[in-house]
């Protein structure tokens, strides 16, 4: 059998090249694996199963030890004590690596053979969010649907992710939590993580920065999609070396270390960057130097200040702090944690944990293991977390779709511009032009023959041009043009008053585009709705008032043919007769006249009225068809989304 070596990360771990040079006692230990014909056959005789294999002593290792993965590997828990464990039944799965570690006589330490163990995954039950987390992400995918067509992509850019990652989250198991650890060159994150998986995993060292790419560590099975989605490759993924009952308290915890957020190296960054965005909880790993870092704060913690319940902020090496000096530090990093918004999670409210520790010495550590551990049976870490990416979502759209007041057009300003469109169509003065036609009618039926001859002859000689100058086509329409664009800006102001400004820019040029044309229909409604032609409705007191007119002119004739004949002398001289005959047909023609006018003014007025009504309701429907409907869909699609971005913030919507 070929012997194994370990090859892990050595491109990616300075430490192992230091480790060459300084002699045999440093070189990487190579382990005969068993043969394993041999084994099946030891198995054979000894007529046990694996579980008593696991328990049983292999190549001279002590069996009093387990690697607490199901009792298939035996390692020794002194110096130079290392074990492979390819063979064992219930092996590791996710294609983690059991890194196995010795010390040396300087108390260094050094791998052993890493074997992988290609498993198929236990099935694992998904994330389960609960009935307001969805309905928030409900609402935040209608809302980015109905904004495709107002806002740019790149508005929108921050709300889609949310939603994929959110949807990549719950796909994945509901049963593992992942927790990031995070920290500055030098800060001691991991020592931190290695002293949590209680075994040396991650280098650590004085080069920096040490850690260059992301490890995980997983202490149970079906985390595999997790750290696939983290990205992070096979051999960098681990299995904690601890006793049962410590990896019972952190089952289903996945524990990454992180490379230097602060590195010169700017594929270090990316990385951080990257995985913070994705993991359910961090472990910002700080240190008495430079816990008030300015990258960290303004970078990092003071934007995610609403991810406070995922949080935890560690003082490590405090056992480099005399007396109270830690305590004091302590304050301190509480205190800026405060500036920069951060809630902390004191005497029972929800918000960052806090702690100090030393990962060199141990203090501290079992604190943390006992807080991570009852962290990580909620099972909530990762809900928390994409809650807190929909509320900063919700905050950076706020100024997108939050009004300053009631968003809509009032019945005044609806009014208003229906008047502007009448005044600009003429209905004030096609009504009086149906009032002025209707008494013309009245005095052309009502009045005297001889008076209505007059003002014929009258009319004859007066020249065309009045008295009056006559404004021209082209000046009326252009007047009325303007009009119609002052009302269309009017109500367009009024309806944005208040609106986020890409609202208002689609209410403005959803007007303007209604605008269009809007002149041109105006005028063939004025022609259409206008005075009706031909002759204004009669009264029914009409036909009497005619007879009486005619019956003053008929007295008249009849007086004056009289008179004429007795001066012709046809008849006897009589002067009395005719001559009242004569003044009752003249003083009675214009009193017929004059009454009927009277009687004329409340028609006239009433169709004047009617003629005008009849030309503003169609400029009315007009304008309301091609600017107020278009507008009110603006209006009505953006009460829409606000709505949804109510959700989406976890404001309770009314159903009125």
């Amino acid at each position: 059998m070929t012997a194994v070596t370990d090859h892990t990360d050595h491109a990616d771990q300075p430490g192992d090249d230091d480790a060459r040079k300084k002699g045999p006692d440093r070189e990487i230990v190579r382990k005969e694996r068993p043969d394993r014909e041999d084994v099946r056959k030891e198995k054979g005789r000894s007529g046990r199963g694996a579980a008593e294999t696991g328990s049983g002593s292999r190549d001279g290792v002590d069996p009093g030890s387990g690697s607490g993965s199901g009792g298939a590997d035996a390692v020794d828990s002194g110096p130079g004590g290392a074990a492979d464990s390819a063979d064992a039944v219930g092996g590791w799965d996710d294609g983690l690596i059991a890194r196995r570690v010795s010390a040396t006589a300087e108390g260094h330490t050094r791998p052993v053979p890493e074997t992988v163990v290609d498993h198929r995954p236990p099935a694992v039950p998904p994330l389960a969010y609960d009935g307001p987390l969805r309905s928030r992400l409900d609402a935040l995918r209608e809302l980015v649907g109905l904004s495709r067509t107002r806002l740019d992509s790149r508005t929108l850019a921050e709300a889609g992710q949310v939603l994929d990652e959110a949807a990549a989250r719950r796909r994945l198991s509901g049963q593992h939590t992942v927790v990031a650890i995070a920290g500055a060159t030098g800060s001691g994150k991991s020592q931190l993580f290695n002293a949590l998986a209680g075994v040396a995993i991650s280098e650590t060292g004085v080069r920096r920065p040490t850690t260059a790419a992301p490890i995980a560590c997983s202490w149970s099975d079906g985390a595999a999609g997790l750290i696939d989605r983290l990205g992070i490759p096979g051999r960098l993924r681990r299995r904690p070396l601890q006793s049962a009952e410590a990896e019972a308290q952190l089952r289903g915890l996945v524990l990454v270390d992180l490379p230097d957020h602060d590195s010169a190296a700017v594929q270090h960054r990316e990385h951080v960057d990257r995985i913070l965005a994705l993991v359910d909880a961090v472990i910002w790993v700080v240190d008495p130097e430079k816990y008030a870092d300015a990258v960290l704060h303004e970078r990092y913690l003071r934007p995610m200040a609403g991810h406070a319940e995922v949080t935890f902020v560690v003082l490590n090496q405090v056992d480099r702090l005399p007396g109270e000096a830690a305590d004091q530090v302590l304050d301190d990093l509480r205190r800026l944690l405060d500036e920069d918004g951060i809630a902390l999670g004191e005497y029972g409210e929800p918000g960052a944990t806090v702690l100090a520790l030393s990962a060199l010495s141990g203090d501290g550590i079992a604190e943390l293991r006992e807080v991570l551990g009852h962290f990580v049976a909620e099972r909530g870490a990762a809900a928390r977390r994409i809650a807190a990416d929909v509320d900063a979502t919700a905050a950076r759209l706020w100024p997108v779709y939050a009004n300053r007041r009631q968003a809509g057009l009032s019945e005044e300003a609806r009014d208003e511009f229906a008047d502007r469109l009448a005044d600009a169509v003429g209905a004030t003065a096609a009504g009086e032009a149906a009032e002025r036609a209707w008494r013309r009618n009245a005095n052309r039926a009502c009045g005297t023959p001889w008076l209505r001859l007059w003002r014929w002859y009258q009319d004859r000689r007066e020249p065309a041009t009045g008295r009056l100058a006559v404004r021209t086509y082209d000046d009326e329409e252009a007047t009325a043009r303007q009009r119609v664009e002052q009302a269309v800006r009017t109500v367009a102001e009024q309806a944005t008053d208040g609106l986020p400004v890409p609202w208002a820019q689609a209410v403005r040029e959803a007007a303007v585009r209604g605008s269009q044309g809007l002149c041109e229909a105006l005028d063939e409604l004025a022609v259409r709705a206008g005075t009706p032609v031909g002759r204004p409705p009669r009264p029914g007191w009409w036909p009497a008032a005619v007879l009486a007119q005619a019956a003053m002119t008929i007295l008249q004739v009849v007086g004056g043919l009289w008179l004429l004949a007795q001066v012709i002398g046809i008849m006897s001289p009589n002067l009395g007769v005719p001559v009242l005959l004569m003044v009752i047909g003249i003083v009675g023609g214009p009193a017929v006249e004059w009454a009927c006018g009277l009687a004329a003014n409340g028609p006239a007025r009433r169709y004047g009225a009617e003629a005008e009504r009849r030309l503003r309701e169609a400029a009315s429907g007009c304008g309301r068809a091609r600017v107020l409907d278009p507008v009110a869909a603006e209006l009505l699609r953006y009460r829409e989304v606000r709505e949804q971005f109510l959700r989406v913030s976890g404001v309770t919507v009314s159903a009125g």
